[in-house]
């Protein structure tokens, strides 16, 4: 089964709005939403594996999660260069033709773009990073865009987590998430 955080987090989400939404209490239904307390962001998912791979050892990986997002291209792209070149001392340009300082610099940047007007895709060869489907392989682009070179030949074997497809089909009707098993 091909686990990430974004498919638990939506499952835990799933599962804690099925919760809440079940109590006996139906004639509550004109109270206000409570907004006074302090709301503290817990986690950055807009790329999975990105702090996992590339947020140095010893820094708190909640260092990285808390970081606003107008932040984290100047306080990460620097350690995570330094991380993509360990990881991948070859690397000069990606399929997006990206050099090392411009891919990490996209990366820490740890948001998920969405464009209105294109196909929602996390990469398709043609669409880049312009949403993202469920069924995205987001993992083997990843990979691809770290260790696949300029043309995404480079290094077959670390280009892929072979995990081609979800263990089982999504729903063609909203949220689209496919049944528990």
């Amino acid at each position: 089964m091909k686990t990430n955080k974004f498919s638990i987090i939506t499952i835990a989400l799933v599962c804690a709005l099925g919760t809440v939404s079940c109590n006996n209490d139906d004639d509550n239904g004109t109270q206000a939403p409570d907004f006074s307390g302090t709301y503290v962001q817990q986690d950055q998912m807009g790329r999975p594996a990105i702090n996992t791979v590339f947020v140095a050892s010893g820094q708190p990986k909640d260092d990285f999660n808390n970081t606003i997002p107008s932040m984290m291209g100047a306080s990460y792209q620097s350690v995570f260069q330094t991380r993509l070149l360990a990881l991948n001392s070859g690397y000069t340009t990606n399929a997006l033709g990206h050099t090392a300082a411009v891919f990490t610099g996209v990366l820490a940047t740890d948001v998920l773009n969405v464009a209105t007007n294109k196909k929602t895709t996390f990469f398709d060869g043609a669409n880049v990073l312009t949403g993202r489907a469920l069924a995205d392989d987001v993992i083997d682009v990843e990979l691809l865009l770290i260790f696949g070179g300029s043309a995404g030949t480079s290094n077959p074997g670390l280009t892929k987590d072979n995990v081609n497809a979800n263990d089982k089909s999504f729903s063609t009707s909203f949220p689209y998430l496919a049944s528990a098993w």
